[in-house]
């Protein structure tokens, strides 16, 4: 097992329990192979979690954070799963890719097997790699294997 400093940025929908559960679990994996992640469920803010800001302030300080940590990551990863992935997980990928960090997907969902493209190549085209599978097993063991061999 190959060991890394780098540091990740990890993008994800974090709207249920579920979400937040999985989230941890890949992430888990890719700090056992040392790499050192932000994951903002867990080290940024939550919109919930904010008190006393108005909308706009609430805004600022997420996209603040969040942007600042994706500057700050030496690598991109997001969740990708649903018939559409999360439009905030999106923007950070876009915003990632734009400003030349190598991003990586992954991608669960069983709809992905019937699809001629898996994702809007706008999507796609950000990727350096795609980790799927037709459930969460499958994804991580095609995300062990690559890791077993390289580096993100």
């Amino acid at each position: 097992m190959k060991k890394s400093a780098k540091s990740i940025y990890f993008a994800a929908p974090l709207f249920s329990a579920a979400e937040l559960e999985y989230n941890l679990k890949i992430v888990h994996i890719l700090e056992e192979y040392g790499y050192k992640v932000f994951l903002p469920q867990r080290d940024g803010y939550l919109a919930a979690e904010l008190t006393g800001l108005n909308e706009a302030d609430l805004v600022k300080k997420i996209f603040a954070r969040d942007w600042n940590e994706v500057q700050k990551a030496d690598i991109f990863f997001a969740i990708l799963d649903g018939r559409v992935p999360d439009d905030g997980t999106c923007v950070e990928l876009g915003m990632a890719y734009a400003i030349g960090k190598p991003c990586y997907g992954f991608r669960t969902d069983s709809r992905v097997e019937t699809m001629k493209l898996t994702y809007n190549p706008m999507i796609s085209g950000c990727l350096n790699a795609l980790f799927v599978g037709s459930n969460g097993e499958q994804a991580i063991a095609a995300l062990t294997e690559y890791l077993d061999h390289h580096e993100l």
